[in-house]
């Protein structure tokens, strides 16, 4: 089974919705056998690489409100995240561009590291308030998910990658993506927003009946204790 997932790194939604497919492959039993790839989306394709405004003062003026307005209108968020163990800090996050996120992603996923990766973004964004604009963080992110620091940054320093993110972007408009966090499973179904965790279970047990898969077993005693194997047993 194949899952794309269009989201941006600065999209608070987005990175519960992970949380709530990531939990529901868990509880279903096919986290092992279903293929999770992540594709680009930017709400804010214009915004700076950094920014001196706070996530309130920018929501403010986005929507022509209050400060007070923009702050309680974050309560509902937080209080989302926090039930799939997201701890939300808008106290301190700031206005950021994705693209070049976007793009080291790309990179990411080339060697092996995109899951990594795409988390790492979201975590360092939501919950640690870095500014993910600045090349800098970026490139101190990825070598923390074990990617090398010269080679990310020479990726950084050009538009490596910038075809892939784009192209991905586009796709989503010839979907007709509005919005996001947006999921298609096996080009098949499709699911729009951080919806509650029970619609993502619901839908991977049926696409997971469609195509005949069986959940993978849950094996008590893993220990080699009491076992036979490979022309030998374990006394």
């Amino acid at each position: 089974m194949k899952i794309e997932v269009w989201s941006d790194y600065v999209c608070p939604f987005c990175y519960i919705g992970k949380r709530e497919l990531e939990n529901a492959l868990e509880k279903t039993g096919f986290k092992a056998q279903v293929e999770v790839e992540f594709k680009s989306y930017q709400l804010s394709p214009d915004a700076p690489a950094t920014s001196e405004q706070s996530i309130y003062e920018n929501l403010a003026e986005k929507y022509g409100m209050s400060l007070e307005q923009a702050k309680a209108q974050t309560l509902g968020v937080k209080a989302r995240a926090q039930e799939v163990g997201l701890a939300y800090d808008f106290e301190h996050m700031k206005p950021a561009n994705t693209f070049k996120a976007h793009r080291l992603a790309k990179y990411a996923e080339s060697v092996g590291k995109g899951a990594e990766m795409s988390e790492g973004l979201m975590k360092a964004y939501f919950i640690e308030t870095q500014e993910i604009g600045l090349t800098n963080i970026l490139v101190d992110l990825a070598v923390e998910v074990g990617l090398d620091r010269q080679a990310v940054e020479d990726v950084l320093n050009d538009d490596t990658f910038a075809t892939d993110v784009l192209t991905d972007i586009q796709q989503a408009s010839q979907l007709g993506v509005r919005g996001v966090p947006f999921f298609v499973i096996n080009n098949k179904y499709a699911i729009s927003g951080a919806q509650p965790g029970e619609v993502f279970v619901n839908a991977v047990s049926q696409v997971a009946k469609e195509d005949g898969l069986l959940p993978s077993l849950k094996v008590i005693g893993q220990e080699s204790n009491g076992i036979c194997m490979d022309g030998k047993c374990e006394l």
